[in-house]
Formats: C-alpha cells, sequence, structure tokens
C-alpha cells in the first residue's frame, strides 16, 4: 500500500475523528433542542382561548426556530441562555411584547376577523435544570361573537413547528403548522378532523424532523449498523430487526399499552449506541446474535419514539394512519442517514481514485481498508459519545 493512500486514508480518519468530536461537545445538544408549540383551541361561549405549551425564551430571544434544531446553532444563542437563567418571573414579565406582535399578525381570526388576545395566566416551572430546555403554559384568551362560525390561526415566521389541537368538539381539527402558514378555516361546530390520508401524509415529516435533525442518538445508533461492514447484506438484517422492533413498540407507546419513564429508556438508548459501536471495534461481520440484539435496541428506541407522539397527541379517528405516517417519517430519516453516510464513504474512494492510489486498480482495492479505518474510528468516538450519555442520563 503507498504512502499516498496510507495519508489519504489518515486524512480521512482524522476528519471523521473532528466530524464526531462535534458531536461529542455538543451532546448537550439534547438539552437545546427546538421543541414544537402544541396549541390547545377552544372557541365556545363567545370566548376563544388558547393555551399553548411553548419555550418562552426562545420566542423573546428572536431565536429564528425555523432555521435552527438547536438554540446553541441560532446567532443569538446567548441571548437564548440568558434568558434561560432568568426566573419565571422575569420571563413574564417580558412576554406583553410578544403577545403584541403576534396580536399585529394576528394570531387568531374568527370569521375573518382578528381576535384581541389577552393574558390569562403563564405558568412558568422554575425547578427545571438549567442545561434543559423549560416548557411553559401560557393561557390566552378573547371575546368572539356569540354566533362565529369559523376560526383559523396563524403561526409567526421563524415560529418554528406547531401543532393546534382544537378541543370541546365531536370530530376536532389537529394540524401541524409551520413557521408562518396558517391554517384553514376550522369549523367552531366540528367535524374537521383529518381524513386518513391527511393524518397520514401530516405525520410523516413528524417522524423525519425526529431524526433529521433532531435525533442525535437515533443517528448515531444507525450510523453504528451502518459502520459493521462493506456488504450491505448485514445492513439489511440489522435495519430490518430495527424496524420491525421499534414499530411494535412505538404502536404500544402511543396506544398506551406499554409505559415505561424516560428515565429508563433514555440511559437504555445510550447504552444500545455504546454496544453496537463496541460490537463495531471487534467484529468484522454480522454476528448471529446481532440482528436478535439490535431488535432488542429497536424495541427501546421505539419507545423513544412513542414519548415524542406523545407530545404532539394523535389525531381522534385518525390513529393508525397517524401513526403509519409517524413511522413511515422515521424510517424515511434513518434511510436519509444511512444514504447519507454511504455517500461520504463513496466520494472518499472517488477521490482516492482521482488521486490514482495504488494504480487504477489499487482504489478499488483499497475501499475495505478505508472503510475499515473509519469504522473503527467512527464507532471509538459513538462509543464515546453514548457512554457520556450513559452517565449524564443516570447521574447528572
Amino acid at each position: 500500500m503507498t504512502t499516498t493512500f496510507i495519508k489519504t486514508a489518515y486524512k480521512l480518519v482524522v476528519l471523521t475523528g473532528l466530524s464526531m468530536l462535534g458531536f461529542l461537545f455538543s451532546a448537550d445538544a439534547r438539552a437545546h433542542e427546538v421543541e414544537p408549540t402544541v396549541g390547545d383551541l377552544t372557541v365556545a361561549q363567545g370566548q376563544a382561548e388558547l393555551v399553548l405549551r411553548i419555550n418562552l425564551e426562545a420566542f423573546i430571544a428572536g431565536i429564528d426556530l425555523d432555521a435552527v434544531s438547536d438554540t446553541n446553532d441560532a446567532e443569538n444563542a446567548a441571548g437564548y441562555d440568558t434568558l434561560r437563567a432568568m426566573s419565571g418571573e422575569d420571563i413574564r414579565a417580558r412576554t406583553p411584547a410578544l403577545l403584541d406582535m403576534w396580536n399585529d399578525l394576528p394570531l387568531v381570526s374568527v370569521d375573518g376577523e382578528p381576535v384581541e388576545l389577552e393574558s390569562q395566566s403563564i405558568r412558568i416551572p422554575d425547578d427545571v435544570d438549567i442545561e434543559l430546555s423549560r416548557v411553559s403554559e401560557w393561557v390566552l384568551s378573547g371575546a368572539v361573537a356569540q354566533d362565529a362560525q369559523n376560526v383559523t390561526v396563524s403561526w409567526p415566521d421563524g415560529g418554528g413547528a406547531m401543532v393546534l389541537r382544537q378541543q370541546g368538539v365531536e370530530a376536532p381539527f389537529t394540524g401541524y403548522l409551520a413557521g408562518g402558514e396558517t391554517s384553514s378555516e376550522i369549523s367552531l361546530a366540528g367535524g374537521d378532523a383529518m381524513t386518513a390520508s391527511q393524518a397520514l401524509i401530516s405525520y410523516i415529516p413528524v417522524g423525519f424532523d425526529h431524526i433529521l435533525p433532531q435525533g442525535l442518538d437515533h443517528i448515531l445508533f444507525v450510523l453504528g449498523l451502518f459502520l459493521l461492514s462493506t456488504r450491505w447484506g448485514p445492513l439489511l438484517w440489522q435495519v430490518t430487526a430495527f424496524t420491525l422492533a421499534h414499530t411494535v413498540t412505538l404502536a404500544l407507546g402511543a396506544t398506551g399499552w406499554v409505559s415505561i419513564p424516560g428515565s429508563i429508556v433514555e440511559p437504555l438508548i445510550a447504552a444500545s449506541i455504546v454496544y453496537v459501536a463496541v460490537e463495531n471495534i471487534f467484529m468484522r461481520g454480522l454476528s448471529k446474535w446481532r440482528p436478535l440484539i439490535v431488535f432488542g435496541f429497536g424495541l427501546l428506541h421505539g419507545l423513544g419514539f412513542a414519548s415524542v407522539l406523545g407530545e404532539f397527541g394523535l389525531p381522534d379517528g385518525q390513529f393508525i394512519p397517524a401513526l403509519i405516517g409517524f413511522n413511515v417519517g422515521v424510517e424515511l430519516g434513518q434511510l436519509t442517514v444511512i444514504a447519507l453516510a454511504a455517500l461520504l464513504i463513496w466520494l472518499s474512494v472517488r477521490a482516492a481514485e482521482a488521486a490514482k492510489i495504488d494504480g487504477e486498480e489499487g482504489a478499488v482495492r483499497s475501499y475495505p481498508v478505508m472503510f475499515r479505518a473509519v469504522s473503527v474510528t467512527g464507532s471509538l468516538l459513538i462509543a464515546i459519545i453514548g457512554a457520556w450519555w450513559v452517565i449524564e442520563r443516570v447521574f447528572l
């Protein structure tokens, strides 16, 4: 093997290591992940009420939640951190300016007329770890005509995702709004529940978003599966086992038949990342027990996915299509991770070919060696990150 190839492989390993170390030093990103706002809307007896579960600090800081998945990546991240360190009372004092902007939008309109919303109560928990995002409950209300027929909700640009859920009627509306979007007209009498196709399509991006960009732990696990071997067969066996397993527990968790606290599930998910990564270092192929172990780990990851659905809720009457849509989104996210990783390796090999490493045929022969170098380095760093998460989620 030529010196040129060794240098190229070394550079690839170093770049992989630096990228993975970047993940390590941002491993607390889970604490600053952008979470969707959930809004429960009730319009009855001449009053509109919107109850928001919201990260107020992110909105007050002016972070563009459409552009980032982590507040650490925002230009004004320092402002967010300053606000996050403040007491609930200090944050509450800064909400009137935010509400004024929303009323200018307007946030809620009934029969085409804007509703002037007023703050009724704000519950801001003060017992949340400073390193974690804080979800507050903000109750807004405004007067509407007694004979009102329809309502629309507009979500501001930069507001990120919002899950809007109509309350108090039969067949209620449930929708997913991105920043800058306005809901369709929602009948105050009810009956605007999603169709099966709407539910399936609407929940695909929710599942995808939980993998890319928000699911760093799931991304690392999938990368661990990918890094085992250069052959597609072992990857197919593992992904199939993982998919079947997390589909089962996702369904059981979402229906409420199985419920395990996150304090148990999250450390075990981190441990699964460590196991897969460590085995990659010492194994060069698919062992007979690995698909079974991956299946077991998939059961854990499915419970993690189910906790996300718990935050969003599933539309009444379209539980199954929404669940399928979410799962499809998760699978698309996982396949995208694998495709990007494969593309990176392919580009590296092409770069080696362009450099005429070891002759025209030598670059092809060098692919397994290059992949092995990336596999060992990447798996080692994935194991370090996973081990840190185990410690963090159990003891910190």
